[in-house]
């Protein structure tokens, strides 16, 4: 059996019917089902067993030769939550007992990290070097939830002996390490596509602006306050969720192939939300009309500029899928699944 974690939400569900078009449906999914605005999301996939999150640590610890392996998409994701608490226990915590588990029967697992983990990008967005992470700054707390089991993770394992001399103190590392497991973190950038409509504020810009246009006309953007970039221009890696799917297929059929550690998921190309915008107004059939507002002051010096992923990594790994462009992932999303309000 595969378990999905974060099974009810916008990359687990998506995850859950692409395996169903891949002809798996043994899939135990994991995740608090008592949000019941996420149920559309489900609907029409093929599972084995829905197990609650707060259940499934000791259902995991029990049925451990009956998995295969392990998505662990699921985590708090709320950028806005800063109960550190919240994602301490989500994100950590909880992440650190799904991997203990993994790492004891040797079973393959892929999680969810972020690029949040990278803070403003003062060190770059590039994870060839496992030791940055013990020197990344993120703005947030879920950033901070991130990049703290990113560390746990890396100070457990093997790669831990990469690490330079001063982050491996920085952590109390796990004396039992295992060269057996197979793992992947991978650091999503702007992630967008179906199945997000229950997200509400935290949904892609995308969405968001598709909203917009619909019942305005028009889109809100943020001004630049800084010299270097014009209004608009401020840069973002977005990246179609069915890129994220296909990276995944291949990460869970080559997973003995390819080197354990940590990945960065974007398309490895930044866009400006003017090209972003412009394309959603395209699909929408509307003039283009944007609206320059201020950046709110009480996160204006913690707006990022610019994201964009590195991608060597991946590829040198042999991962040589072509990406959705911006303009094709708008076309396919808007066209195929906002228009028609369907679901992935």
């Amino acid at each position: 059996m595969i378990v999905v974690t974060g099974a009810y939400g916008f990359i687990g569900s998506c995850l859950i019917g692409f395996l169903n078009e891949k002809g798996i449906t043994d899939i135990i999914a994991v995740d608090d089902f008592s949000k019941i605005e996420k149920e559309p999301n489900l609907v029409g996939k093929q599972m084995a067993q829905r197990i609650e999150r707060e259940a499934f640590i000791q259902w995991f610890s029990e049925n451990t030769p009956s998995v295969s392996f392990i998505f662990h998409i699921g985590a708090r994701t709320d950028t806005t939550e800063f109960d550190y608490s919240i994602h301490e226990k989500l994100n950590v915590q909880y992440s650190k007992d799904v991997f203990n588990i993994c790492e004891k029967h040797s079973i393959p697992l892929v999680y969810a990290s972020s690029a949040a983990t990278y803070g403003n990008g003062e060190l770059g967005y590039d994870d060839h070097d496992p030791s940055v992470s013990f020197d990344l700054k993120p703005l947030n707390p879920y950033g901070i939830s991130k990049n703290e089991f990113d560390k746990w993770v890396l100070s457990s394992q093997s790669v831990s002996s990469q690490l330079t001399e001063k982050s491996s103190e920085s952590l109390t590392t796990d004396n039992s390490k295992t060269d057996n497991l197979h793992w992947f973190g991978l650091k999503f950038f702007n992630v967008y596509g179906p199945n997000e409509y229950h997200k509400g504020r935290m949904a892609s810009t995308i969405f968001h602006f598709f909203n917009q246009i619909n019942a305005q006309g028009e889109v809100n953007l943020f001004k630049s306050h800084r010299p270097d970039y014009a209004d608009g221009e401020q840069m973002r890696d977005f990246v179609y969720v069915k890129d994220v799917l296909k990276v995944i297929w291949f990460l869970y059929h080559n997973y003995e192939k390819v080197e354990s550690g940590l990945y960065n998921l974007g398309t490895g190309k930044a866009r400006p939300f003017n090209d972003l915008v412009k394309n959603v107004f395209k699909n929408v059939g509307k003039s283009l009309k944007i609206n320059y507002i201020p950046t709110p002051e009480d996160i204006r010096d913690k707006y990022q500029y610019f994201t964009e992923a590195n991608m060597d990594k991946l590829h040198n790994e042999g991962y040589d899928e072509k990406f959705y462009s911006l303009e094709e992932g708008i076309e396919d999303y808007v066209q195929n699944f906002l228009k028609q309000n369907k679901y992935y």
